[in-house]
């Protein structure tokens, strides 16, 4: 070893002496962490402060599934309003990937779908919104972003960035994704926002903060809101896939009710004063689905490809085979269950 070291030394010597180029040190490929973290969303999120079921405003404040210290989801409506309930934000990622492409999920979980009136309309324990990334593999260490398919509730809408080479396919583009520099990286972001109260998702501003708010900065810090209209708050980022993670919890009863669906009760007081209190009525991004649209139920995550060759036109190589996906090993299962699976009501 130590005769190869001085060997290199002194070809690189030879190198510059001679006016010829030294080639740079090899450099790693950036982890599929560093890639969800450079294109996630800063994210803007209206909050009601009104009515008992808005809590002051925490009811709107991202969290992770386990924010009262336990994977129940039945008991999460009732620990919201609990001093114990940590509200540090955190949003969940899974990446999946082609020769072409790199897919980047991201889940927004809050323990409350609330309201705060009478009429016709349905709160419930637990909600789960999102969107998926397609991120083109052009060589670069982060690729390049094309589009993005957001959740509102069982509805998706598709955008692509200004000057994107993405163009409507079997249906048609919502709206431009707009861009945004963090003041904790280096980076520009997609710009994401989510209503209070329902908290739909789409591309900013389509939803945006009408009052309090707060925006939500990509970060590998997990902070809590100072107030309801605090305008700079970090979130960390939760690995799916990660050991014990929520994909590895989507047979635990406790937490899910079926397929991709939280389990959620009436208890706690949810439905007081409204209209009703919905059941089982969140889901993970396996659990996404738009029942207007071709794609099956999931395959926003599951299957991202075939998604996003229904909802674009996109020139150049699309591959549709993955040289990774977890979601893999359960995808003849998920598809089977997702036929006899009821409607998503989120």
């Amino acid at each position: 070893m130590v005769v190869r070291g001085r060997f290199a030394a002194v070809l690189v010597a030879a190198l510059a002496g001679a006016g010829l180029a030294v080639p740079a040190p090899a450099q790693a490929a950036v982890s599929r962490a560093q890639l969800a973290l450079r294109w996630a969303p800063v994210h803007y999120q209206d909050v009601d402060t009104t009515g008992s079921h808005a809590l002051g405003g925490k009811s709107d404040y991202l969290t992770r599934v386990d924010f009262d210290g336990n994977l129940n989801g039945r008991d999460n409506w009732d620990n919201a309003g609990s001093a114990n309930a940590s509200f540090a934000a955190h949003v969940y990622y899974s990446v999946t990937e082609t020769a072409s492409h790199w897919y980047l999920t991201y889940f927004f979980f809050h323990p409350r779908d609330w309201i705060d009136h009478p009429f016709f309309e349905a709160e419930h324990e637990n909600d789960g919104e999102g969107l998926t990334l397609a991120v083109e593999r052009d060589g670069s260490d982060y690729g390049v972003l094309r589009a993005a398919v957001t959740v509102a509730h069982a509805n998706f809408y598709s955008y692509t960035p200004a000057g994107g080479s993405w163009t409507g396919g079997r249906e048609t583009v919502d709206g431009t994704l707009r861009m945004q520099s963090s003041p904790h990286d280096g980076f520009t972001h997609p710009v994401t926002a989510q209503e209070r109260g329902g908290h739909g998702l789409k591309a900013y501003p389509q939803y945006a903060i009408n009052g309090d708010g707060i925006v939500y900065y990509p970060s590998t810090v997990a902070e809590t809101p100072g107030n309801a209209d605090d305008r700079d708050v970090r979130y960390a980022l939760i690995d799916i896939f990660s050991v014990d993670g929520l994909w590895a919890q989507r047979t635990n009863t406790s937490l899910f009710a079926q397929l991709g669906t939280f389990a959620g009760d009436t208890s706690g007081g949810c439905g007081t004063g409204t209209y009703s209190c919905g059941t089982n009525s969140a889901n993970a991004p396996w659990g996404w689905d738009d029942g207007n649209d071709l794609p099956g139920r999931g395959e926003i995550a599951i299957d991202p490809a075939k998604l996003m060759a229904e909802y674009f036109t996109v020139p150049g190589t699309l591959a549709r085979s993955y040289s990774y996906n977890p979601y893999s090993e359960a995808a003849a299962e998920l598809t089977e269950a997702a036929r006899t699976a009821p409607p998503v009501v989120d």
